[in-house]
């Protein structure tokens, strides 16, 4: 069932003539841009690839460049796959290894936690930016997705969020998948200016809702430029199945594969296989939408303890 809430957003996002079709073919290790918005944002830049991942040092390069403020609150390891994880424990460790960067022994939620409460105390950021990450984050992948649980965390915080992710469907290939994260954060940049202008000096996003970016690969090289941007859902399909080989030593192999079904028609993984921009919007909690709220409750009429 379609449950995101898409239409509030379409007209700022679909058939954007500043953001569709116009991603310069920039490589990760050419020159960062130099063009600033007018009012430059505070941002609280995390991920789940760990603080020093390539994603985050480039999307650090590329904000600072468009003339933002920002800062590194991210985790000390790689947390892929920690979804929205948050620690119980009764200390944490945190390093704080450079100006501008934190380093959080903990998950993606974590770290946004730590930042918004010791970081930004005082003075919330005007975003949190989770990314870029390292392969995409479409269908049941951004449910459990660090990447997207750190943009999570700071919508449960009241913050506007945006996920950022560089990738095919498909198992990642190293190369052209960096290559393509300068693109990515090109477009990035172009999407966070166009917020801010259609903002002024109010918030860059509906309150509780967040934005689920997925940047494709294109082309061999991974700089190719995308087929156009497109207003998405998160496609219900798990996409990875996972295989069990008992060991017989009281343990067990475990084989992922990706198992691609037929795309939702309007949902990320469509756009994703069509060479778009998927731009899904997301909020923090797991409610359903208004008809599938009337489908439970036909369901559970009538129903006593």
């Amino acid at each position: 069932m379609q449950r995101k809430r898409v239409l509030p957003l379409a007209a700022l996002l679909l058939c954007a003539p500043a953001l569709a079709g116009t991603v310069p073919a920039a490589a990760a290790s050419q020159a960062v841009p130099a063009s600033g918005p007018a009012r430059p944002l505070r941002i609280l830049l995390t991920n789940d690839d760990g603080y020093n991942a390539p994603g985050i040092r480039l999307a650090f390069a590329w904000l600072t460049a468009a003339g933002h403020d920002v800062t590194i609150v991210a985790p000390l390891t790689n947390q892929s796959g920690a979804g929205t994880k948050g620690s119980n424990a009764p200390t944490i460790a945190v390093r704080h290894p450079e100006p501008k960067v934190w380093a959080v022994d903990g998950s993606p939620g974590d770290s946004v936690t730590f930042g918004l409460s010791e970081v930004f105390e005082g003075k919330a950021p005007d975003l949190v930016v989770s990314g870029t990450n390292y392969g995409p984050n479409v269908a049941a992948l951004a449910t459990h997705s660090g990447t997207v649980g750190g943009a999570v965390a700071g919508l449960e915080a009241g913050i506007p969020a945006i996920a950022l992710s560089t990738g095919g469907v498909a198992a990642p290939d190293p190369v052209t998948t960096i290559n393509a994260m300068g693109p990515t954060l090109d477009f990035a940049v172009k999407l966070i200016d166009r917020l801010r202008t259609r903002a002024g000096s109010g918030r860059l996003l509906p309150e509780g809702v967040g934005l689920n970016v997925n940047f494709p690969v294109i082309g061999a090289d991974g700089k190719g430029v995308p087929a156009g941007v497109a207003t998405t859902f998160q496609d219900p399909q798990p996409v990875l199945k996972s295989d069990f080989t008992d060991a017989g030593d009281g343990t067990w192999k475990v084989g992922v594969k990706v198992d691609l079904r037929t795309p939702a028609r309007g949902g990320d993984v469509e756009a994703v296989g069509a060479g778009k921009i998927a731009i899904s919007p997301i909020n923090a909690d797991w409610n359903t939408g208004p008809l599938d709220l009337a489908v439970a409750r036909a369901l559970l009429a009538g129903l006593r303890p």
